[in-house]
């Protein structure tokens, strides 16, 4: 596996340095930045020639919190992949952050297992959001009839074919899988990413994963 390199901002000095410590040990990963608060990260990716490809970053912070520095990254470093750390489980909050340009959302008192996990899964497939993550969030969900809205509340349909790309997403699939499952073009698929993004002006493919379960065109089995 490809080393990922990683950022973490927290201003938690106890939680950062022993997170610090666990990642900096561990073979696939390269902790090449850690910062207090979004200010401090700010100033430290201006300086930097190899960006992490994601960082771990608290929700509450002083100076600059996780929601605001998760907003500036998506101008500034669109490149860099961002999963919130949390202590709330709220459904309003999760939305909030995913629709904002994350790609995960973890409490805190995850295991080290999930976390790698985690990190793993926003590399190389663009999100994850765990079982008790994806709970809340379709505990809230409308009903199945309800109308389908876009982030700007304006009613969209999706073709059969998005619907079925959609699902296999919120899977976890692969663009590649995505096409056998299918029997059709990698190409093929790709547009019809792209024309998810567009229809429901979600950011990536966590935003897809989140509309998906909110609207229960995919739903979990708990």
């Amino acid at each position: 596996m490809e080393t990922i390199r990683l950022g973490l901002v927290d201003d938690q000095n106890l939680f950062r340095q022993s997170l610090s410590t666990m990642l900096s040990g561990m073979h696939h990963y390269e902790l090449v930045m850690e910062a207090e608060n979004g200010l401090s990260c700010l100033a430290q990716l201006g300086k930097m020639k190899f960006l992490p490809h994601i960082i771990l970053l608290d929700m509450e912070m002083p100076e600059m919190d996780g929601i605001e520095l998760n907003k500036e990254l998506q101008k500034s470093y669109p490149e860099i992949k961002v999963i919130i750390l949390s202590v709330y489980a709220k459904e309003r909050l999760i939305a909030r952050t995913i629709e904002s340009g994350a790609c995960g959302y973890l409490i805190k008192n995850c295991g080290k297992e999930e976390l790698c996990i985690a990190i793993n899964m926003v590399f190389t497939h663009g999100f994850y959001m765990n079982a008790d993550v994806m709970k809340v969030i379709q505990h809230k969900s409308p009903q199945k009839s309800s109308a389908i809205k876009n982030m700007n509340n304006i009613s969209i349909e999706l073709t059969e074919r998005e619907t079925e790309v959609l699902q296999y997403i919120c899977k976890e699939y692969s663009n590649a899988e995505i096409a056998e499952k299918l029997f059709i073009s990698v190409r093929t698929v790709e547009g019809h990413r792209t024309n998810l993004l567009l229809k429901t002006g979600c950011k990536n493919t966590a935003g897809l994963a989140l509309f998906a379960v909110k609207y229960r065109i995919f739903e979990m089995v708990f």
